[in-house]
């Protein structure tokens, strides 16, 4: 009798352990919105498979953890071959989000000038949030210091230039899932980012929800092969935000941080 409930616990756990999930319950497995499940899905970033007449979607537990990185996923990835990405000489693991901090102009071009050469090079999808002089120091630093033609990278769509102006965190993050899944759409791909601070403050109502805006990308950047530079101009930022900065990228402690200021 006893060897029948040992058996039938067994047959029970691979069932549930087995068992399909709907949308709103992956959403809750990987504690994210339904939208974005969906989203994940369309972009080819999430396998799903279609049951019933209405053709709806349902999910593995096995796929949802590998699409999380976890130990029970299987742990050859997509973008294993890819493992890590060259910033300023240190070999930096996807979905990395780092928070560079430079005190000149010229400082804040030393990383991340280099980081998008190598990117648009090697095909890779890159991304720069950035407005006005910024900008246009990053296009003349591409053109004249790594001979990437600006104008080229940008209408060809391997450079695409961010901004949303009066976006809430929910409506900024929901336009990078956007923005990753239509890159990651056409196949895999590794994903770089830059983020010029300066310039994204004012897409926010103040400083402190820019701060809350970094913590989420911080958890929603882990689902994708991305690297991402949050660049910090010491000249703009108080000693509080700095201080935030730090705690809003954990990654910066795993890399030498002498490394990461201009």
């Amino acid at each position: 009798m006893q060897d029948c409930i040992i058996v039938s616990s067994l047959v029970h756990k691979v069932m549930v352990s087995d068992a399909l999930l709907n949308t709103r319950e992956a959403a809750q497995y990987l504690r994210v919105s339904e939208a974005s499940i969906r989203r994940w899905s369309d972009a080819g970033l999430l396998v799903a498979q279609r049951v019933g007449r209405r053709r709806e979607r349902r999910f593995a537990p096995g796929d949802l953890a590998r699409f999380l990185g976890q130990p029970g996923g299987d742990s050859r990835a997509a973008f294993a071959q890819v493992a890590t990405v060259n910033v300023g000489g240190a070999s930096v693991p996807l979905r990395s989000h780092l928070a560079p901090i430079y005190s000149t102009d010229l400082g804040g071009l030393r990383l991340s000038v280099p980081f998008l050469a190598d990117g648009l090079r090697a095909g890779q999808h890159c991304f720069l949030a950035a407005t006005g002089a910024v900008l246009e120091r990053y296009d003349k630093a591409l053109v004249e210091e790594q001979n990437i033609d600006f104008v080229t990278a940008r209408d060809s769509g391997g450079l695409t230039i961010v901004g949303w102006p009066g976006a809430t965190i929910a409506e900024a993050i929901a336009t990078w899932e956007r923005l990753f899944g239509d890159a990651l759409a056409g196949g895999p791909t590794v994903l770089r980012v830059v983020g010029e601070m300066v310039c994204e403050r004012p897409m926010f109502a103040s400083e402190a929800e820019m701060m809350s805006y970094e913590e989420a990308y911080e958890l929603m950047g882990r689902r994708f092969p991305v690297v991402s530079l949050c660049q910090y101009d010491a000249r703009e930022f108080n000693g509080e935000i700095m201080l935030r900065v730090l705690k809003s990228h954990p990654d910066m402690f795993a890399q030498h941080l002498g490394g990461f200021l201009n």
